[in-house]
């Protein structure tokens, strides 16, 4: 078995945080401290072998580039992993960090300021849109020695180092079974789709979880309709007005993607909201007060702090040539009883 961070400080004798600060080469450590953690390292085969046999060192005073490619707009959850990180960055005075926001679902625009990156950074973290321009400019940033992460929301068939998410298709069959559960055995009902945008695997593979969980053991219960709403909460609630105006006899709304307080103002403009079952993604300040009064019932979370963690520690790791133990964020369904700090 591989070993771990754990399996390094209990032998040489120190903390894992100790083993930490020296492999991401903080501040902090004795020299002789560092000697020893640096030699179990190498000798457990957590790190590998310098040159003569010798386990590499950081450079001293080295300081990464990172750059991190995130939509714009009204996205509670994306404004939140955008604040990790750079929280989290401001405590790292080894990394040089920036985070530019793209606005628009536009795959062309996004490609060119990944392919204006090059030789400008060391490691790239995008919440990236599926589409070939896309893939094509994070195949350039590889081939040119930049270390990509995707974030979020996967893309398939390029050299990224790491996904950093929760399993999408598996969020959208949860969603579907909660959504069994609130509606009862063998209850028929209509239910609605919204997403931000399909042109988010993320959010194509959570429509696509749910929809075969429904098919499997839901058969009583009708997807009438989806829509896509770009994100935008102003969109959500025109197009959850007009979805209620169609559907007078909707039971029940599953957004994959933002545009919760959207859609609520619709549902109590209505006074639908507490008869309606509805379902979101992501614990924010909105999602919160909205779990509160009744309106969501549940939302499916996966932790932005630790998506930005993993994500700044991965593309160090990976700069520097070293192996990382990758911590996914895991997927957690909030109720009103349960709602965390955030």
């Amino acid at each position: 078995m591989r070993s771990t961070l754990t399996d390094i400080a209990r032998e040489a004798g120190v903390s894992a945080a100790t083993v930490d600060r020296v492999l991401n080469n903080r501040p902090g450590v004795r020299a002789r401290t560092r000697e020893i953690v640096l030699e179990m390292a190498q000798r457990l085969g957590y790190i590998a072998e310098g040159p003569n046999g010798a386990p590499p060192r950081p450079v001293p005073g080295e300081v990464i580039r990172l750059d991190f490619a995130l939509p714009a707009g009204t996205n509670s959850f994306i404004k939140m992993l955008h604040r990790h990180i750079e929280a989290q960055a401001l405590a790292r005075p080894d990394l040089d960090v920036h985070i530019a926001t793209i606005e628009g679902f536009n795959p062309d625009r996004l490609a060119r300021l990944l392919q204006d990156l090059r030789g400008q950074t060391q490691g790239v973290g995008v919440i990236a849109l599926d589409h070939p321009t896309v893939r094509e400019a994070i195949r350039s940033l590889s081939a040119n020695d930049v270390k990509v992460v995707t974030i979020a929301s996967d893309i398939l068939h390029v050299p990224r180092v790491a996904y950093i998410g929760i399993d999408n298709r598996a969020a959208g069959r949860l969603a579907g079974y909660l959504l069994n559960r609130f509606m009862g055995p063998g209850r028929p009902g209509k239910v609605a789709l919204f997403a931000g945008s399909l042109s988010y695997r993320g959010h194509e593979e959570r429509e696509m979880g749910f929809r075969h969980i429904l098919t499997e053991e839901s058969p009583n219960l009708e997807i009438v309709e989806m829509r896509e709403m770009l994100d935008d909460r102003e969109k959500a609630y025109s197009e959850a007005s007009a979805l209620l105006e169609r559907h007078p006899d909707l039971a029940a709304i599953y957004n994959v993607g933002a545009g919760n307080t959207g859609i609520a103002r619709a549902l109590k403009e209505r006074g639908c909201a507490q008869s309606m079952v509805f379902l979101g993604h992501e614990a924010t300040d909105g999602t919160k007060e909205l779990l509160l009064d009744g309106t969501l019932d549940a939302v499916i979370d996966q932790n932005p702090r630790v998506e930005a963690r993993e994500a700044l520690n991965i593309l160090t790791h990976a700069v520097r040539g070293l192996p990382y133990e990758l911590h996914q964020p895991r997927l957690q369904v909030i109720f009103k009883e349960n709602i965390p700090e955030i």
